[in-house]
């Protein structure tokens, strides 16, 4: 699924290309219609056509385009979306290959197409007039200055669940998912499976700090792409080689040398290491 790094960097690429451009047609396929949660599908199209995109912003894993009549389009990409700019006769190989997957296309005014592709067909558009609206439940986002310390702190002591499971809850840490929960994790030198109340004041801000490294190194990569995620032009995250234990199982920790095992918390896949991340 892509991660905040993820769709940051999407968000990133696609805010020069669209800004002040405007949606000429929309076109939501047919098998896709799931994908229009707040209206129909043919009602969704229409209320898109014609409108501006006045910014492109990001609160968690969701895109949040504002457009010109006050509404606000938001776009959650779930397990395997993509959203990618193809500007004007520029459809070559690579991205024909990814349109076997699209879902939904948007027409802009200078030419471009806006390609919505889902393998999983789980991404979701809502049309609302505020975006917490599409997001109720949504804590800060973890790279804001909202998701402190104290936060965190206050957050975790309310659960008894695991540490991993704690994070993956969007109410606590918004855009963090199961890769950087890991990531985060490791960097802490936190066992994952720790109950999130036992953690003390010294460990929740390591938590906390480790969780905004893992993030931030991400997003200098463009993200990780370890399956289906593409960046907003395309192109693949370039972090799957520099992550230190999701997805390493059975290889040598980059810290202590112990090898990294793979367990299951809260019913997820969870990657650490034994001998630097103790219970």
């Amino acid at each position: 699924m892509p991660e905040l790094p993820e769709v940051e960097t999407i968000r990133r690429d696609l805010a020069p290309l669209v800004v002040g451009r405007r949606v000429e047609r929309v076109r939501i396929h047919p098998g896709a219609e799931r994908l229009a949660v707040t209206d129909p599908p043919r009602e969704m199209e229409r209320a898109l056509a014609g409108r501006s995109v006045r910014e492109v912003g990001r609160h968690g894993k969701y895109l949040v385009l504002g457009l010109d009549d006050g509404r606000h389009w938001v776009i959650h990409l779930r397990m395997t979306g993509s959203l990618v700019h193809e500007p004007a006769g520029a459809r070559g190989a690579a991205e024909a290959a990814g349109a076997r997957h699209e879902r939904a296309r948007c027409e802009l005014d200078d030419g471009a197409l806006l390609s919505l592709r889902d393998v999983r067909k789980f991404a979701t558009w809502h049309l609302v007039d505020e975006p917490r609206e599409a997001f109720p439940r949504a804590g800060p986002d973890a790279l804001s200055e909202a998701f402190s310390a104290g936060w965190l702190g206050r957050a975790l002591a309310r659960r008894s669940a695991a540490v991993k499971s704690a994070l993956l809850d969007q109410a606590v840490a918004a855009g963090v998912g199961n890769i950087y929960a890991d990531e985060a994790c490791w960097r802490a030198g936190i066992d994952p499976r720790t109950p999130a109340n036992r953690l003390g004041r010294r460990r929740v801000a390591r938590l906390h700090a480790a969780v905004g490294a893992a993030l931030r190194a991400s997003l200098a990569d463009r993200g990780s792409s370890f399956s289906d995620y593409r960046d907003g032009l395309g192109g693949e995250g370039l972090h799957t080689v520099r992550v230190q234990v999701f997805r390493r199982e059975g290889q040598p920790c980059r810290r202590c040398g112990a090898i990294i095992v793979k367990r299951r918390v809260g019913g997820r896949g969870t990657h650490l290491c034994p001998g630097c991340q103790r219970r």
